[in-house]
């Protein structure tokens, strides 16, 4: 692997952790009240079982707290108070992007579980770069190369099937995707 492609890996990971953790730490923690508190839109749930306010709350928490100690290490994310908003639309813009790929995928009847790749994989990424370009767009623009979001989109799917395989192993998870 050649040093700028390295690089590229480095800062894509680094840059989108406080955001793979919150997704991640959701799912770990779960919840048991439904954001949606069982609310129907047309036949289906508008969100499911699946969301839940828990969930958000420790998922947020969790990415934004990681996000803190890796801007604490090598500030990563910019001066006071630029580091609270980039930190925020990372973690906030990632449970809104998977937030709404549970919409849509009741909206198409899926059900909990069920997968919709693409979808699945990339809907907190996409969700915490719109936060990213409406809060702190000139962060983003500096930060994210095309390089590092084309890596983004790459290996993202695969470390979003790793994690899941592990939390279904852990009984965290009722499918492994």
């Amino acid at each position: 692997m050649t040093t700028a492609i390295a690089t590229a890996v480095w800062t894509a990971i680094w840059l989108m952790l406080p955001a793979y953790v919150t997704n991640a730490s959701a799912a770990f923690f779960g919840g048991r009240t439904p954001i949606d508190l069982g609310a129907h839109l047309g036949r289906n749930r508008v969100l499911g079982d699946g969301k839940t306010y828990e969930g958000l709350s420790r998922g947020c928490t969790t990415g934004f707290l990681c996000g803190i100690f890796q801007h604490l290490y090598n500030g990563s994310f910019g001066s006071f108070p630029l580091c609270i908003v980039v930190l925020a639309a990372l973690t906030l813009g990632a449970m809104f992007g998977d937030l709404a790929g549970s919409f849509v995928k009741r909206r198409l009847s899926l059900r909990r579980g069920t997968p919709l790749p693409v979808v699945d994989q990339l809907d907190f990424v996409g969700g915490a770069w719109l936060l990213l370009l409406l809060l702190a767009p000139d962060w983003f623009i500096s930060n994210f190369s095309t390089e590092v979001m084309i890596v983004v989109i790459l290996i993202t799917p695969l470390l979003h099937l790793l994690t899941n395989f592990a939390g279904f192993k852990l009984g965290l998870k009722d499918v492994p995707w």
